[in-house]
Order: C-alpha cells, then structure tokens, then sequence
C-alpha cells in the first residue's frame, strides 16, 4: 500500500467472554478483518483467549470490566450486589450517580484485573479501556488515568464519535446512553491529558454495531476519518510520513459466534447481545471483501496500538 492516509486500529472487544467469542475473533483476525483485541479478564474463557492471542500473535489489551460478572479483587463489596455480582451496565451508574461506590475500591478492582492480565498473557497491557464505557465515567475516569499512568499503559479509548447524531436512526434508549457516553468521554479528555495517556485522533464504533453495521455504514464513519486532522495533542505522534502526518483512528468491534443458551459470560451467563446474531453479522461485514477493498482504496492501513 502507498502512504497511508489512516493508521486504523480495529478492537474486537470482550474477548474471553465465550469460546465461541474467541473463534469468531480469532477468525476474523486470521481473515484481515481486526487488528487488535480487548481482553475481559474475567470472562468465562479469558485464560483460552489469552492463549489464542500468543499462538496467533494478537495484539491484545485489557477491557477492564466494573459492570458485569464476578469482581477479580474480593474486595470489592461496594462494586457488587448482595449476590455478588457487579451491578450491571445501568446499575453501576445509578450506584455511582448516588455516591455508593468506593473509588478506592475501583482502584483496588483495576489494578487486580491489570495483574490477572499480566498473569495471562505475560506482560501488561499496552492499551486499556473501559467494558461498557465505564472508565470515562466521573470519579472512574481520574481513578483509571492514575492506574494507567502508575503503570505505564499508554493508550485507552475516547468514545467520540464524529457524526454520531446523524448517522443511522437509533432507539431512543440508544440516542440517550450514547450522548451520555459521549459527554463523560469529553469529559475524560482533559483528566487523561493531565496524566499524559493517549488516544486515538479518532474514535468510531457506537453507530456501527451489530446490525447497525455494514460496508456502506462502515464507509460513512471512515469518511470522518479520512476527513480528519492529526492531532499531536492525543497520538505519539509517531505515525507521519513524508508529507504529512497520517490520522490515526481506532474502529470498536463486537465479533463472534452467537453463544450457546449457557455458554459463556463473566460469572452470570451470556447476555441477549451475546447469544444474538448480531456478532457473527458483524464477523461477516468485517471479514467481506468489499469492506477490505475499501480500505485499500482509500488507503487505510489496520495496526495495532503498539503501531501509532
């Protein structure tokens, strides 16, 4: 390929949740269609994902997870109901919206999944985000950057997404949590520079998912992409060519296989998302020649974190 015009990373996320989670990554990086991965630590098979990542060289990263399944660190009681599970995606903003969850605790639970990835896989993380946006939430988001920066992990996710508001029509429930998201995510911006971690120039992926997704779809978020500035302010900096610096982006994915009624999940078996079709319709837009001929038209380079 010429110089590229975009240094694209493409995340499948909640790797480890199922083995049929890990297939239908595996697959779809063994056919071109990601670049990197996000590990949940606490998935049902996280250990078989960690493996596949080493045996086929994938670039991997943590997903930290504070809303679904079982905590990794026992002490994290505020974090987690009477039966001990995490209080779900809407139930731990609700507990931190009325002040009941211990920041130290977020700390605590943080740092243990960072350790258990370092277990996994051998070393830490070279990126880490947030399972269902939780690290750019208020109070999460300072506790996050300083674990990040204590640690050395230099890049997380920023989920702005440019032309959010006028891409495909959403549920309003949908249209609600992602303008949430996004304003706890610019929110996120000045504390993750104070700490110095990086991020991709652009974030893309909340109105690409599941069926949302396709190459046409695909093709108008791009466009934000290629329409982009660099910006020195949130990349290393280190993706520029002869000419001009080249925009990096990163695109979050959600492949797979559907899992099976019982199968998979962080402790509390799989969610509707999961056993839905919608992650092995993602795997095959991804993996679809069109989609990989556009990026070689429109100069589109995949790569992983490690590579901006």
């Amino acid at each position: 390929m010429p110089q590229p015009r975009v240094m694209l990373v493409v995340t499948g996320d909640d790797f480890g949740y199922c083995p049929r989670r890990n297939q239908g990554i595996v697959d779809c990086f063994q056919a071109g269609g990601i670049s990197n991965v996000s590990l949940l630590v606490n998935g049902c098979a996280a250990k078989e994902a960690a493996d596949l990542a080493k045996r086929h060289n994938i670039p991997i990263g943590l997903h930290a997870n504070l809303s679904e399944g079982i905590p990794v660190c026992p002490q994290a009681s505020t974090l987690t109901t009477q039966r001990g599970f995490f209080h779900g995606k809407m139930g731990f903003r609700q507990a931190l919206e009325r002040g009941q969850l211990s920041m130290k605790q977020v700390e605590l639970e943080l740092r243990a999944q960072v350790g258990l990835f370092r277990e996994l896989t051998g070393h830490l993380p070279h990126h880490m985000d947030g399972h269902q946006h939780v690290h750019v939430l208020p109070g999460v988001r300072e506790v996050f950057a300083q674990v990040l920066s204590d640690l050395r992990i230099p890049f997380t996710r920023v989920p702005v997404e440019p032309g959010q508001h006028s891409g495909p029509a959403l549920p309003a429930h949908l249209q609600r949590f992602y303008a949430q998201v996004e304003k706890d995510a610019l929110d996120s911006i000045p504390v993750f520079t104070r700490y110095g971690i990086r991020w991709p120039d652009v974030y893309l992926g909340l109105t690409t998912m599941g069926r949302n997704m396709s190459v046409p779809n695909l093709q108008r978020a791009l466009g934000h992409a290629l329409a982009a500035e660099p910006s020195s302010a949130t990349t290393s900096g280190g993706a520029s060519g002869p000419n001009q610096p080249v925009v990096t982006a990163e695109l979050m994915v959600h492949p797979g296989y559907p899992s099976g009624p019982q199968e998979g999940g962080c402790g509390e078996g799989p969610d509707d998302f999961s056993r839905s079709a919608d992650r092995q319709h993602e795997l095959s837009v991804l993996r679809d020649p069109a989609l990989l001929a556009l990026y070689s038209r429109e100069r589109v380079q995949l790569c992983a974190f490690k590579d901006i």
